[in-house]
């Protein structure tokens, strides 16, 4: 068995009452009669008062009678138990878990840097409590698990892997999404209840970072020249098509290959052209 059971804990005022009732009427025994025996009622309302427990908001009560397993109440309120039950609280509150970022090797080799943030709370006491050893470590461990073995599953980015549709870097609802239920999965044993998991941080590892950013921006330049030459290819033959149209002026395929290699120059160079003026011929 192992599912939390629900206790019902008796009223404190109740037991307080009885308490004092206890041990007022040993104190006023010994005093007024003088009988030592009266001390024994003093004694048995000291000792009920160790069953007397506080459970406040967002917290549970769990209950243990010399191994056995008694129950759990998650009532907030003012109780009395059995002075022989071992108590523990348990908090029953949203926690937060936000990782350091760890070093893993993601799906093609390149250390990365990656964290996660976690959003849990204690769903099953009886599990949190005697499933697993320190509930809150466990789920400190099982979370970097999850996410190391997430990173070994994807590429950070496509450059490497060009085929890859889901990236680390890219596919964030993806991901996230394999990420939470991949701690789901590990933290049911402990009874914990996942109510959000995504990456919060994730970057190239320090000694590849410098070379990764230089192949990002290299890639970028290449991108930009591709879309540059593609759009002075089309201007010219552009003004290519019009001139030979509207019979502007006649030219023979030297005349027309200078053409295209001035307007190339000056269309895709990264500085501004600086035209010189000829006072000439017409075609020199």
């Amino acid at each position: 068995m192992n599912q939390e059971k629900e206790y019902s804990a008796a009223s404190g005022y109740a037991m307080l009452v009885v308490n004092l009732l206890l041990i007022g009427v040993g104190l006023a025994g010994m005093i007024f009669l003088r009988n030592p025996w009266f001390i024994f009622m003093i004694l048995i309302g000291a000792f009920l008062c160790i069953g007397f427990v506080i459970i406040n908001p967002n917290e549970s009560g769990v209950f243990v009678l010399f191994g056995a397993y008694k129950g759990t109440t998650k009532k907030n309120g003012f109780f009395w138990v059995n002075p022989f039950f071992t108590k523990r609280k348990i908090s029953l509150r949203a926690r937060n878990f936000d990782s350091d970022p760890i070093k893993v090797n993601d799906k093609v080799g390149n250390p990365i840097k990656i964290g996660v943030v976690l959003v849990w709370k204690v769903e099953n006491t009886f599990r949190a409590v005697f499933e697993v050893d320190e509930f809150e470590h466990f789920v400190v461990v099982q979370s970097e698990a999850a996410l190391r073995k997430l990173a070994g599953q994807y590429p950070y980015d496509n450059f490497e892997d060009e085929d890859a549709e889901i990236t680390l870097r890219s596919g964030v609802e993806e991901v996230n999404n394999e990420l939470e239920k991949e701690i789901v999965e590990r933290l049911d044993i402990a009874g914990i209840h996942v109510i959000e998991a995504r990456i919060n941080y994730i970057a190239y590892s320090e000694e590849i970072a410098s070379a990764m950013l230089r192949r990002q921006q290299a890639t970028a330049v290449v991108a930009a020249r591709h879309k540059i030459v593609e759009g002075a290819v089309s201007m010219v033959e552009m003004a290519l098509e019009q001139l030979s149209e509207q019979k502007i002026i006649e030219m023979d395929q030297d005349d027309k290959a200078a053409m295209v290699s001035n307007l190339m120059v000056v269309l895709c160079s990264d500085e501004s052209a600086r035209p010189v003026v000829n006072t000439g011929t017409l075609n020199h």
